[in-house]
């Protein structure tokens, strides 16, 4: 396989690479050679303007990982960050406070405003930033228009009792303890595709979806117009890891954002939420931990290769193991 496409969020979807990158470098992932070519295309639905500075957190934390600058302990924004900036806004009582812009991540988004200012399309803007960061991936945006994930939360204090934040706001200051009550994605139904993302997937040996939030990361690629298309008429296989393991997310708001969107929260839900390619949805495989091997049977009834495996990124190995038992299941 010389091309592999990734729909990626972000720090679940970064660990997957990185793995599936050692994988690479390694040889030790069967049908993936040294010179197998990897093109991420990225979630910006995740995306919000603050200070003034464009925030690409996915983006950024894609770049950041396979590029050596993430704080691993945290899982995003710079290693070794200091937060002078971030201090001072405070001290001026600007807010929003919640937000924590590091000042290695603070130039990052500066050198991105700047260009995004001076007319560059995003595609254009973090081909740039990749340059610095060298990641071993081709970077892409799922679009150069502007998207962003809001999320309507009980609000008992509102006429209306609910109220509608953006996602950073819902994940970050509220950290997805307030029930969600629906996902407004705003801006996608009218969006198109950054240049090379339909090819990307039309062209590819394999299409993978990751461990990736399934409603706000994986979600929102797949609901920009002509992304499904893509996806249907590529001769590559595809094959998802579930985000779900034991009947919970591993880290994030899987969770509560698929209860919100009517979703079984359990691995056989969400594969069957994205459905065979056979039957209109997306899939030609699906892998499941092991702790969820019952899920197979229904996920292989309703036409998607289904297999079950240790699916823990516990480091780069265990990773590019998971990598090699996707690329099994589609090959046999």
């Amino acid at each position: 396989m010389r091309n592999v496409t990734v729909l990626s969020g972000g720090m679940g979807g970064a660990r997957f690479l990185r793995g599936l990158l050692h994988g690479i470098s390694t040889s030790t992932v069967p049908g993936l050679t040294k010179d197998t070519h990897v093109t991420v295309i990225g979630n910006t639905a995740d995306d919000t303007w603050l200070h003034g500075l464009k925030i690409c957190p996915d983006l950024d934390t894609v770049m950041y990982t396979l590029g050596g600058g993430i704080d691993d302990e945290r899982g995003w924004g710079r290693r070794a960050e200091t937060w002078s900036v971030k201090e001072e806004l405070a001290a001026y009582g600007v807010e929003p406070t919640w937000f924590g812009l590091g000042d290695r991540d603070v130039a990052t988004h500066l050198v991105r405003t700047q260009m995004l200012e001076a007319g560059y399309p995003l595609s254009v803007v973090t081909e740039a930033l990749c340059r610095r960061w060298n990641p071993g991936v081709t970077l892409l945006p799922m679009t150069d228009d502007r998207v962003e994930t809001h999320v309507a939360v009980t609000d008992p204090d509102s006429p209306s009792g609910r109220r509608v934040v953006h996602f950073q706001e819902y994940w970050v200051r509220m950290r997805a303890e307030v029930p969600a009550e629906a996902v407004l994605t705003v801006g996608l139904d009218s969006s198109t595709p950054a240049p090379g993302v339909v090819e990307a997937i039309t062209g590819a040996d394999l299409v993978v979806l990751p461990p990736s939030n399934p409603v706000v990361s994986v979600g929102t690629i797949l609901g920009v117009p002509g992304v499904r298309e893509a996806l249907s008429s590529t001769t590559a296989k595809v094959v998802g890891l579930s985000p779900i393991v034991a009947g919970s997310h591993v880290r994030g708001m899987a969770n509560q954002l698929l209860t919100a969107t009517g979703v079984e929260v359990s691995a056989a839900g969400v594969g069957l939420h994205y459905g065979a390619r056979s039957s209109g949805g997306v899939l030609d495989g699906w892998l499941v931990d092991t702790a969820d091997a019952d899920a197979v049977p229904a996920l292989q009834g309703a036409g998607i290769a289904a297999a079950a495996v240790p699916l823990m990124m516990t480091d780069e190995t265990a990773t590019a193991a998971m990598v090699s038992a996707a690329i099994e299941l589609v090959s046999a």
